[in-house]
């Protein structure tokens, strides 16, 4: 058969399409229980809201319309799909998105398959790391997505191919760990399901504050800085325990990208469209939701519907009923809920918990058969008949009549056989980590008051090439410095840590994740609160913080602290739950109060740890977690170097090493050559092999009477 010209073109065309459909194809693939391996792209790219393509929209009455639109009566509302609506504010926002969706994709497999993402960055300006939240990464360290620590970033126009095993089962997402990415968009849900099969149908929220005016970056800065609403300095939130928030100004909330901008009264709002969950009458559904926010915890209720809280994390726990839960950024609830009310609409609530106006994040429950119209439902009235149940308080008192509190470390692990690792003479190690803003002058963020430096290099792959310690003078106990602060674990000892927030720079509640584990939360120590407004009162006496420098204990920067009664040392805490504690990777640590929690040394790697409020962790509250190093597998074939120029001393060292070793070798290879030449009588390669030994061996010639003279 014979072509011409014209058809082998259309020929070529034509397989170029299918190649670009057979990908299309894989990126868009469900994955199922039988596969063994899950392929997915991701494009990073800048978008902005309320855009139809290039067609600006607006809101009113739950859908969206073009700009245009004079009547919106007989006019053909836009589908919601082609718009990122946000909380449907009129002015467009810039927001950095992946595969032009907010959230991003969801990515659901199975336990045990392996999961390739393929990551291209399109931005313009902005490096890109994609950390994979909740997965503990056994055997693949350099895949936790950590700029600077397990990964260089990748730049504009690279791509980096993200390769892993899929486990534990559970609730996890994924989001970028590059500076402000985050809560400009990119993020998902990641969710690892059992190879069982099962009648319970997922549904999945993500809920985060909202600030239609300004990015992520302006909001550092307005923190860093000052924030002003105007000529008005805005003075912040404080939460139900009188403590902080940060000054990061949130105008909404969302719930998987949809919301609304509501008045002062949070009646009155602008129309905007929301998230609507479908279910059927008589069908049991489990709910995961995650905290994708920025800064501020939701208590998130269903209207006319009890939830039993059954997971935390990602691990099981005894079910609880309950009226509502909190969530804090980066925590993740999955919840169950029976639909067997009256066929209709119900309201899905976040209000977030602070003192005074609270915001909201709207979406609909809406039973099959309902009409498509808003809810009518009202929240739950607590009674004393009748008490309301709060999941997960940050503090012990909730200030609303008849509401009770139950602080995560009163939950229970639904594990019989995963006891908490016990205590053994020399192989148990015990860590206090202060995590605050301590200061005099200057009040970074810090983990005993060591402010986190980001490393130029990979520290993973590029140890030899940073040096910043923690061990010079201006690290004490009642100083802060500018360190990479590194905690280095190993053998498989027993690690207890005890995460704090006190000392002088307490005052804000902080959300602490840790990478590589999910750790055992045995006990929460809180504050001292006024018995009838719940306010905070006096920090925990269970810890003594030392160093009294300047005003008195109260003020100490908590640095060094250590437990006020010594026989508590040596995992002799009393109330700690080692037999059925609950497992996680992110715990709210209360103001004043501190967490007790322990790890199995058993996973090789470098670790972040971190607050997970991104202005807090940007600001320097973090550190890593050094563990077993000399067993870290080896990274792939290939895997990306990055560094300063100039370079390191280390670096330079290393190249000199790596050009000596090529000099070395390449006698030895020019002997070959140049027997192989008289074999096949090739004159050039006889002449050029002939006089490069000749002169490798003047070279070593002179190498050795310069070291006979030097000696």
């Amino acid at each position: 058969m014979m072509f011409d010209a014209r058809s082998m073109h259309l020929l070529l065309a034509a397989v170029g399409v299918c190649a670009v459909l057979a990908s299309a194809a894989v990126q868009q693939q469900p994955c199922t229980m039988d596969m063994k391996e899950c392929v997915f792209h991701f494009d990073i790219e800048h978008r902005l809201t309320m855009m139809d393509h290039k067609t600006l929209t607006f809101a009113e009455n739950g859908k969206l319309y073009a700009y245009d639109v004079t009547n919106t009566s007989n006019a053909t509302a836009i589908p919601l799909e082609n718009v990122m609506s946000a909380d449907g504010h009129g002015t467009p926002r810039l927001v950095t998105v992946v595969n032009g969706q907010m959230p991003g994709p969801d990515i659901v497999v199975y336990e045990g398959q392996r999961v390739i993402v393929n990551v291209r960055n399109l931005l313009p300006n902005d490096a890109v790391t994609i950390h994979w939240h909740g997965l503990h990464q056994e055997g693949t360290p350099w895949m936790d997505g950590v700029p600077h620590i397990t990964q260089c970033p990748i730049h504009p126009m690279q791509s980096f191919r993200y390769d892993f095993i899929a486990k534990p089962k559970g609730t996890f997402w994924w989001h970028s760990h590059m500076g402000t990415q985050r809560t400009m968009g990119v993020f998902g849900a990641f969710i690892i399901k059992e190879r069982i099969e099962t009648d319970v149908e997922d549904r999945i929220i993500q809920i985060q504050d909202w600030n239609h005016d300004h990015d992520s970056d302006h909001g550092h800065m307005q923190m860093v800085f000052g924030g002003y609403v105007g000529r008005e300095k805005f003075q912040g939130y404080q939460s139900l325990d009188s403590t902080f928030y940060s000054i990061f100004q949130i105008q909404s909330g969302l719930i998987n990208g949809r919301g609304r901008f509501y008045q002062e009264n949070n009646v009155d709002h602008n129309g905007a469209p929301l998230t609507t969950y479908s279910v059927k009458h008589g069908q049991r559904y489990r709910f995961r939701v995650i905290g994708v926010g920025a800064l501020y915890p939701f208590r998130v209720s269903v209207d006319g519907h009890n939830i039993t809280v059954i997971a935390s994390d990602g691990y099981d726990m005894e079910p609880e009923e309950a009226e509502s839960f909190i969530i804090n950024p980066g925590e993740r609830f999955d919840f169950e809920l029976l639909a067997n009310q009256p066929i209709g609409n119900y309201w899905i609530r976040g209000i977030t918990v602070v003192k005074s106006r609270y915001q909201r994040a709207d979406a609909i429950l809406r039973y099959e058969g309902a009409a498509d119209a808003e809810p009518t439902t009202n929240r739950r009235q607590c009674t004393a008949s009748r008490r309301c149940m709060v999941i997960n308080c940050p503090f012990t008192y909730y200030p609303e009549e008849y509401t009770d509190c139950k602080t995560f470390d009163h939950l229970r692990s639904a594990d019989v056989n995963d006891p908490a690792p016990s205590y053994a003479a020399g192989k148990f190690q015990e860590h206090f980590l202060n995590f605050a803003f301590p200061g005099i002058k200057s009040f970074p963020g810090s983990v005993n008051g060591k402010s986190f430096e980001t490393p130029d290099v990979n520290l993973l792959t590029q140890p030899t090439e940073w040096h910043s310690p923690c061990d010079s003078p201006k690290c004490g106990l009642d100083n802060h410095c500018k360190c990479t602060y590194s905690l280095s674990i190993g053998n498989g000892d027993t690690v207890q840590m005890v995460f704090m927030n006190m000392g002088v720079g307490r005052g804000w509640a902080h959300p602490i994740h840790m990478h590589g584990h999910s750790f055992y939360v045995l006990k929460m120590g809180y504050p001292v609160y006024n018995d009838t407004t719940g306010d905070f009162i006096s920090q925990n006496k269970d810890v003594e913080c030392r160093g009294n420098l300047y005003t008195g204990l109260e003020n100490s920067f908590c640095n060094e602290a250590v437990w006020s009664n010594q026989s508590w040392q040596n995992g002799n805490v009393p109330g700690l739950n080692t037999q059925r504690p609950p497992r996680k990777d992110t715990i709210m640590v209360p103001s004043g109060g501190y967490v007790v929690i322990r790890i199995k040394a058993d996973n090789p790697g470098i670790w972040n740890m971190h607050c997970h409020i991104e202005l807090h962790n940007i600001d320097g509250m973090m550190m890593v977690i050094n563990e077993s190093f000399s067993q870290i597998p080896k990274a792939p074939k290939g895997f990306p170097e990055c560094h300063s120029f100039p370079p390191s001393q280390a670096r330079l060292d290393q190249e000199d090493g790596s050009s000596n070793a090529q000099v070395e070798n390449k006698p030895g290879t020019n002997v070959i050559y140049f027997v192989v030449c008289i074999a096949f009588n090739v004159q050039q390669w006889c002449m050029h092999s002939f006089i490069t030994i000749l002169l490798n061996i003047v070279r070593s010639l002179y190498k050795t009477l310069m070291n006979l003279s030097y000696k």
